[in-house]
């Protein structure tokens, strides 16, 4: 399959529908997918309403069955069509994040959506992304849109349509090019089903953010127990993963250190994931600052992009240091723990 390629001007006018897009909407009528930008990373869509075309979706990523897609709309209409009904916490959500990286759970409305969408489920994830290209193409097709992110599962997640090109060239019909992604992790997933709204992905909207606006907001217990079943199918996939092996740290540079040391007294190359203010302090094979410890939004903003680096950068195992679970953080690090399998080395206290 050859994977048409279009390149739209950054600064999208509203009032305008682009040709490119008009053509990428026509290939999404017709059953085909499509990759797109969102706010949070680059989405792979398709007609949510149909089976043959979701199914592309799944075949394109070698993502498992059981795993559920996310729905991106447009407007409240497009909700109205998919859902049940829509609780008063949900409510008091959409009005506070959306557009935004903001992903809820709903009761599905029977006999709409293609099976696949939901894995059998009797749920279904929605969200209204922040970004004028993925809502114009929701628009132009008029269709409901089935998107996980855009690359090979298990990968680190798309922030750029090189990402999507890299990973998925001649497996999907397009690759619609807005540019860099903003927020760089996947929306925040919450279930509204419950009577506490209950936290199933961390990402763009922290906990903080959210019981800002609707008090109590559980987290499900897996996201800090890997022993736990996660109540979302998804989670219980390896993500986020580059090439070669990754360990997060937790202790003192100097400690830190010195595990670099030790690796490469072996013979390894070693990768080391750390902060703009700790980069000079280390010494490694390869070295990328990801963010600022200070503001933990630009460490979520650059952390797919750095995982990615590090595949060209041929090493052999990749040490990462570890960030606080709060606001972001939380996001930050759900991410790491699943891009290093959950595997951890912490300093021994003295």
């Amino acid at each position: 399959m050859k994977t048409v390629y279009w390149d739209v001007d950054k600064n999208v006018d509203d009032d305008h529908i682009y040709p490119q897009v008009k053509e990428a909407a026509e290939l999404l009528i017709n059953n085909e997918v499509v990759a797109f930008p969102t706010e949070t990373v680059y989405g792979l869509g398709a007609n949510a309403c149909s089976n043959e075309a979701t199914a592309k979706i799944f075949a394109a990523k070698g993502r498992p069955s059981d795993n559920p897609l996310i729905v991106h709309i447009a407007d409240q209409q497009q909700l109205q069509q998919l859902v049940e009904q829509i609780p008063s916490q949900a409510d008091k959500l959409m009005t506070a994040f959306w557009p935004g990286p903001l992903t809820l759970i709903f009761k599905k409305k029977q006999g709409v959506l293609a099976d696949n969408v939901t894995a059998g489920l009797e749920t279904v994830a929605i969200r209204m992304p922040d970004h004028p290209l993925a809502l114009q193409l929701i628009r132009a097709s008029q269709l409901p849109l089935a998107a996980p992110s855009a690359n090979r599962s298990g990968k680190p997640s798309p922030t750029s349509a090189k990402h999507v090109l890299d990973d998925l060239d001649g497996q999907v019909a397009g690759i619609l090019d807005g540019g860099e992604t903003g927020v760089g992790v996947e929306s925040t997933v919450v279930d509204c089903t419950t009577e506490i709204p209950v936290i199933l992905r961390p990402g763009g909207i922290t906990k903080e953010e959210l019981e800002a606006v609707v008090g109590e907001v559980l987290l499900d217990p897996a996201l800090k127990n890997v022993n736990e079943r996660p109540k979302s199918p998804g989670m219980k996939y390896k993500h986020y993963a580059p090439n070669a092996p990754m360990i997060l740290l937790d202790g003192s540079r100097e400690w830190i250190q010195q595990q670099i040391n030790d690796e490469r007294a072996q013979g390894k190359k070693v990768g080391l994931l750390t902060t703009e203010e700790d980069a000079s302090f280390y010494e490694a094979d390869t070295i990328l600052p990801c963010g600022s410890r200070l503001d933990l939004t630009t460490v979520a903003h650059s952390l797919y992009d750095v995982l990615r680096a590090f595949n060209d950068m041929k090493v052999e195992v990749i040490f990462s240091e570890v960030f606080p679970y709060e606001g972001v953080g939380l996001a930050v690090m759900n991410r790491l723990e699943k891009a290093a399998s959950h595997q951890w080395r912490k300093q021994k206290e003295s």
